[in-house]
């Protein structure tokens, strides 16, 4: 499952996603994995048995470079249940829409494969997001 926290910039985005993952780590039956463009911000907020991956050392310039650093997170550990994405554009380094569909449905690909939740932060005005965006809104 793929679930998308959908809103413009700070509307709450992040201490909504940070609430989930709290939440997760008290009920996960495995690992729970935060990603984002810069974990220093929010590593006080975050529960210490959440694995922190920070992006920005990575260069990813692409929502595919970006499915490739997921998949590597997967592969060196089976037992992930939960994965949470803050800010994906900051990641990718745009707001371009073209491939993030591709993206979200190669996500849903992994979560089915490997039974793992996606929640992902996505800077766009809800009124005006495409009807793939709007349908995977939490």
């Amino acid at each position: 499952m793929v679930e998308l926290i959908i809103g413009k910039k700070g509307t709450g985005k992040t201490k909504h996603l940070i609430d989930n993952v709290n939440a997760a780590v008290g009920v996960a039956k495995g690992s729970v994995v935060f990603i984002s463009s810069s974990n220093s911000r929010n590593m006080y907020d975050i529960s210490t048995k959440v694995r922190m991956a920070d992006t920005s050392e990575f260069d990813i310039e692409s929502y595919a470079e970006l499915l490739g650093f997921v998949s590597g997170i997967i592969s060196g550990n089976f037992d992930i249940t939960n994965i949470f994405i803050d800010g994906i554009f900051k990641i990718v380094g745009t707001d371009d829409l073209d491939g993030f569909e591709a993206f979200l449905d190669r996500l849903d690909a992994l979560s089915s494969k490997f039974n793992i939740s996606f929640v992902i932060t996505v800077s766009i005005d809800a009124e005006t997001a495409p009807e793939y965006i709007k349908k995977r809104q939490q």
